[in-house]
């Protein structure tokens, strides 16, 4: 897939604002400071799309970006240690939860983990609402540019071994990616292109 155009539509944090359109959407979701900011600016081709920052926890909203006119990227606040009051937090925890389980053009999740580090309890923890939830969703490895391939397999390792632990039957499709570098843009927007034409063949809501 080719990104032509990419237009911010909005912000909010209730889901019943989100835009009307039954437009496929794919939200990108991680812990913050997992490079999330940076994917997006890499994978639409823009340098400021989706504004990134030193500080953790800067997106507090629902961002709806509609790509070439036929679907939306969704980029929704980070989980855990972001610099918020507790107050705020909880609000966030809602609004992510009220999006992932009542927005009916949701089709694909993508959470982000930073490949630097070893299996991350939060994160496994997301993962399991969301595969509790049966909310569709892929994992997007961050940096992989920090690291060398052996470290890179070692902890994707460590992630299947930890989530086979939790009751997965098999590992969630997965992309390695480095914003830097711009490794996995190729296949994570050929995987959201094939999804598309798959829902646009099989659903007729869209």
């Amino acid at each position: 897939m080719k990104i032509n155009t990419a237009e911010f539509i909005i912000s909010n944090s209730e889901v019943a604002k989100c835009p009307q359109d039954f437009l496929p959407e794919y939200a990108f979701i991680g812990r913050s400071n997992v490079g999330k900011s940076s994917l997006i600016n890499m994978l639409t081709n823009h340098k400021n799309l989706a504004k990134t920052s030193g500080r953790p926890g800067k997106t507090q909203l629902i961002n709806h970006f509609k790509i070439n006119n036929n679907w939306f990227l969704v980029d929704l606040p980070g989980y855990g240690y972001a610099k918020v009051s507790k107050k705020t937090k909880s609000v966030f925890q809602q609004f992510i939860t009220d999006y992932f389980e009542t927005r009916e053009q949701l089709v694909c999740a993508f959470v982000l983990i930073d490949i630097r580090h070893e299996a991350q309890n939060i994160d496994i923890e997301f993962m399991s609402y969301m595969g509790e939830s049966e909310i569709p969703f892929c994992i997007i490895f961050t940096k992989a540019d920090k690291i060398s391939k052996t470290k890179i397999d070692s902890h994707i390792a460590a992630y299947k071994k930890q989530m086979f632990a939790n009751n997965w039957e098999e590992m969630p499709h997965y992309f390695v990616t480095s914003a830097t570098e711009q490794t996995g843009k190729d296949e994570v927007l050929n995987y959201i292109d094939e999804v598309n034409q798959e829902v646009f063949k099989n659903n007729s809501q869209f």
